[in-house]
């Protein structure tokens, strides 16, 4: 699978060579954590993040299965087909949010926002290119997905100076975007990132290693409400298991929790463990 095109800082002497050149496609900088995939002849969907692919579901890391799933749903095999001679050789990139410092309105973001598409032969090694932003933009909408938003398209390059460009309000919270995405139609692209003292969402979080302190904190009614909402929309069981799976997902998807080895991480087994009490109380009530 192909590896994410390089984002350098589009200010001072990290700027690429012509970025600011013609016109400009600026889009908002999501934060979160980088999703690729391409459909197999099958129609199997295959997914990584910028540094591994994953061989089945559960290997996906928990904060990204919501994301997969909701790909998995969305994605229109048969508009691909239609639209390419060789599905095999697209692959598709974007941006899983996730909180990493910025606080978004999580109701309202789609859980994957595409961010470029490579167009190639799954035979030839190398032989394709990285469609413009406008193409696609067109074509995530294409096979039923949500591109990044455009803060301005089509910006004249002699007008804008990345040195003193204020990074402007973000479309998914209130305050400012993480940052914002410099592109050219020949390819060039950069990143120029907002203050961190703007956008951080830090909050105070119980110790990671306290499971009961954990699900105590995030696995809240209003949570559970919306997990419940989603499985009833989508047809699927309402169990007290497959509630308990949701909740962890969405508090390591919108929350300052992280699931995974190492110190400073919570264990996902001893959490779900507290939350599975929680989900049978919730339950019970309604």
């Amino acid at each position: 699978m192909r590896s994410f095109p390089p984002l350098p800082d589009a200010r001072g002497s990290q700027a690429p060579e012509g970025l600011f050149d013609g016109h400009l496609w600026l889009l908002e900088l999501i934060d979160g954590t980088g999703l690729r995939f391409r459909m197999d002849e099958s129609g199997l969907l295959r997914f990584g993040d910028p540094d591994a692919a994953y061989a089945e579901f559960e290997a996906v890391p928990i904060g990204l299965r919501p994301v997969v799933r909701h790909v998995r749903e969305r994605f229109d095999r048969e508009a691909l087909r239609d639209a390419v001679d060789d599905s095999e050789g697209v692959v598709f990139f974007g941006v899983a949010a996730g909180h990493r410092g910025v606080g978004y309105d999580w109701d309202r973001l789609p859980p994957f926002l595409g961010t470029d598409v490579w167009t190639g032969s799954a035979e030839e090694s190398g032989s394709g290119s990285f469609r413009p932003p406008d193409a696609a933009a067109a074509i995530f909408e294409g096979v039923g997905l949500d591109p990044v938003n455009a803060i301005e398209r089509e910006a004249n390059a002699r007008d804008f100076d990345p040195e003193t460009y204020a990074v402007p309000e973000s479309a998914w919270r209130d305050g400012p975007a993480a940052g914002v995405v410099v592109r050219n139609k020949r390819g060039g692209r950069g990143r120029l990132l907002a203050d961190r003292a703007a956008t951080s969402a830090d909050e105070a979080a119980p110790e990671f290693d306290d499971a009961a302190a954990v699900a105590a904190s995030y696995a809240t009614e209003d949570r559970f409400e919306r997990v419940v909402a989603a499985l009833d929309r989508r047809g699927e069981g309402v169990t007290v298991d497959a509630v308990a799976d949701r909740v962890v997902e969405s508090v390591a998807r919108e929350t300052p929790v992280r699931f995974g080895g190492g110190g400073g991480s919570a264990d996902a087994d001893r959490v779900r463990a507290a939350v599975v009490g929680r989900a049978q109380a919730f339950l019970d009530s309604r």
